[in-house]
């Protein structure tokens, strides 16, 4: 008769899958003091590079953890513009990926992501409140009205482990997510099929390719080559029609397909050579009682924009600040609608946006391909070769006032000087929700009972702005020329750095804020 395994282990969120999503929203909670049990089928970090790239909000995501991706070695910038070019190397479009964004860093960066985990596995394994299990699977999800209960098995034997009993659980367990399944959340898929070689490379440091990072539509090979962290460089190799995919990813042949960029087995170390499907997909819906997922359980998307594991990162995010406020019984329950809302419209854009990237790039009809040439070199010379700038994302429904500008946008970032200490404002003033006056007297921005309100969120108002008169100085002209270009005085930001409003006049911001407690579910008894 087998022994009874021991009680439940309790915890208050349980987070199934320590990839990149996981351990963020892991960390996130336990920096809050949150219970939190994070379980990987796996023991250990999975040691090959898959992610490489990442934005400007991630990065400034990153540097609320104390990463600063401008001045750490595991992260690099090249201050370059991206092109992509055709089977002539005549350029076809050109990106800015020089200059910063609005949030304050640079558009983007290149890692590689095992460090990225190895790192993040050390932060979440220092906080107290944090347990990881690794090498445990999930085999069973029941929930009932008090929690969710998940019976686990040792990976590797398959002998019952002691089981996790949660508040919440959230699957950011992968695309063949077992949370998503158990829940049997239904899945949009697009029907976008292309297998493309990934070769990771390690070459040695005299090894340089100008331009750091492009695009080449060759219909005879569509292939892209980009930066993979420091010391690594990744080429991305469309499987053409007809070919065999385990004997294009046999190490022979891709030395074969290294050969003209000047790669051999004498100055480069293959890392990986593997052939992955792109995909378009998300589920339809991201929270099912006191369940969720986030991460590639809840969406796929083409690499051709870099922004898969970006996405999942805002996911926990989102998650994190909505967690940690029902868990300390700051808000309700209803707050997590707003997550689905909220992302999934936001996601399903970068889907789409990363489908017409592809559907560019995959072209291997050479009539095809010479008018799409046509077509992009006529649009680039018309406006005289000059670079276009990454698209702005509003999210979805829910929690900020649709009515004012910029509102459900990243807000922009500037250098400011409080208390003492001069940084972007989210290191020198801190994250958490703020209702900001911009070169304005705060006082009387809010009644006695919305400041309650406020003080309810963790959350302060502030003046900011050039001199010594202001709560906060600002030391660039970020926030003063924001607020030109929308004719707004007033802005109020959320944990997540988002917009949640933009006011011109004190009775508006009032207004945006009723709006905003009222969504948020206050006040709650």
């Amino acid at each position: 008769m087998a022994e009874p395994l021991d009680p439940p282990i309790e915890t208050e969120v349980a987070i199934v899958g320590a990839g990149p999503v996981g351990l963020l929203l892991a960390i996130l909670l336990g920096q809050q003091g949150r219970a939190v049990t994070l379980i990987e089928k796996w023991p250990d970090i999975y040691d090959r590079p898959r992610a490489v790239t990442m934005d400007a909000e991630v990065a400034r995501i990153l540097a609320a953890l104390g990463i600063d991706v401008d001045h750490d070695p595991g992260f690099e910038n090249h201050k370059e513009l991206y092109y992509w070019k055709n089977a002539a190397l005549e350029n076809l479009q050109i990106v800015d990926w020089e200059s910063r964004a609005p949030c304050g860093w640079h558009v983007t960066y290149w890692f590689n992501q095992p460090d990225l985990e190895r790192r993040f596995s050390a932060m979440a394994g220092q906080l107290p409140s944090v347990k990881i299990l690794r090498g445990a699977t999930v085999a069973a999800l029941s929930e009932d009205a008090e929690g969710v209960s998940l019976d686990l098995l040792n990976t590797e034997t398959g002998d019952p482990q002691r089981p996790v009993r949660a508040q919440f659980v959230v699957g950011a367990d992968g695309a063949n997510s077992f949370v998503r399944t158990a829940l049997g959340l239904p899945v949009v898929d697009k029907g976008y099929f292309f297998d493309w070689l990934i070769l990771d490379m390690v070459p040695e440091p005299s090894f340089k390719v100008t331009p750091a990072q492009w695009q080449l539509c060759d219909p005879r090979r569509p292939t892209t080559i980009v930066p993979g962290g420091p010391g690594r460089r990744r080429w991305e190799f469309m499987v053409l029609p007809g070919e065999d995919t385990e004997e294009i990813a046999r190490p022979e042949t891709a030395w074969q397909l290294l050969a003209p960029w000047g790669l051999t087995p004498e100055n480069a170390q293959l890392e990986r050579s593997a052939v992955y499907q792109f995909q378009a997909r998300w589920a339809e819906t991201w929270v099912k009682g006191r369940c969720m997922i986030a991460g590639d359980a809840a969406h796929l998307m083409p690499p051709f924009a870099g922004e898969g594991m970006c996405a999942g990162l805002r996911d926990a995010v989102a998650l994190g600040w909505r967690l940690s406020a029902i868990l300390e019984g700051r808000l309700p329950r209803s707050i997590l609608d707003s997550y689905e809302t909220e992302r999934i419209a936001h996601a399903r854009h970068y889907i789409q946006f990363s489908q017409e990237l592809g559907e560019i790039i995959c072209i291997t009809d050479p009539n095809e391909a010479a008018a799409r040439d046509a077509r992009m070199r006529a649009d680039l010379a018309a406006r005289n070769n000059a670079p276009i700038t990454g698209d702005l994302v509003c999210l979805g429904p829910g929690i900020w006032c649709a009515q004012t500008p910029d509102a459900g946008m990243l807000s922009p970032q500037g250098i400011v000087t409080h208390a003492g200490r001069t940084d972007r404002f989210d290191q020198a003033v801190g994250t958490g929700w703020y209702v900001i006056a911009v070169d304005a007297d705060a006082q009387g921005l809010l009644s006695a009972d919305q400041l309650a309100l406020l003080d309810r969120l963790g959350g302060r108002v502030l003046s900011i702005g050039q001199g010594a008169d202001w709560d906060v100085q600002t030391k660039d002209s970020t926030y003063a020329d924001w607020m030109a270009e929308i004719g707004a005085r007033y802005f109020i930001v959320r944990p997540d750095f988002y917009v949640a409003a933009t006011a011109s006049t004190k009775a508006e911001l009032s207004a945006c804020f009723d709006v905003i407690t009222q969504r948020l579910g206050l006040p709650i008894l």
